[in-house]
């Protein structure tokens, strides 16, 4: 098993920057791949970036290119999303998750571990 718990969300003003982290617990071998997801209410679960076992694989959603950044510390065993240029579209809650291969990353059928998410609201 791994436990994933997220933390750093919060509210900002469009144009601001907030970075998430994820740690985890546990069984953490089998959470080689790492992503986030968000879900904003009434609508599904949408893939936001994706880090391999090594850190030097990433994916992104097109949508935060170029402003999201993924990373991750293993001597903390902490994954992190640096979200600058923030929108009010991507007002969401921000779920990270865990799977072992790196493969169809932006599915989220395929991933078995999910924390329990974090809150981002972005205001105009």
């Amino acid at each position: 098993q791994v436990q994933l718990v997220e933390s750093g969300g919060g509210s900002v003003q469009a144009g601001g920057s907030l970075r998430l982290s994820c740690a985890a617990s546990g069984r953490t071998s089998s959470g080689n791949t790492m992503g986030w997801f968000r879900q904003a209410p009434g609508k599904v679960r949408d893939f936001v970036a994706a880090i391999d076992w090594s850190g030097r694989i990433t994916d992104y959603a097109n949508s935060v290119k170029g402003r999201f950044t993924i990373s991750r510390d293993y001597a903390k065993n902490t994954m992190y999303l640096q979200m600058n240029s923030l929108k009010p579209e991507d007002t969401a809650g921000y779920y990270c998750a865990a799977k072992g291969l790196y493969s169809r990353v932006s599915d989220s059928r395929d991933y078995n571990y999910w924390g329990q998410g974090t809150q981002v609201t972005v205001s105009s």
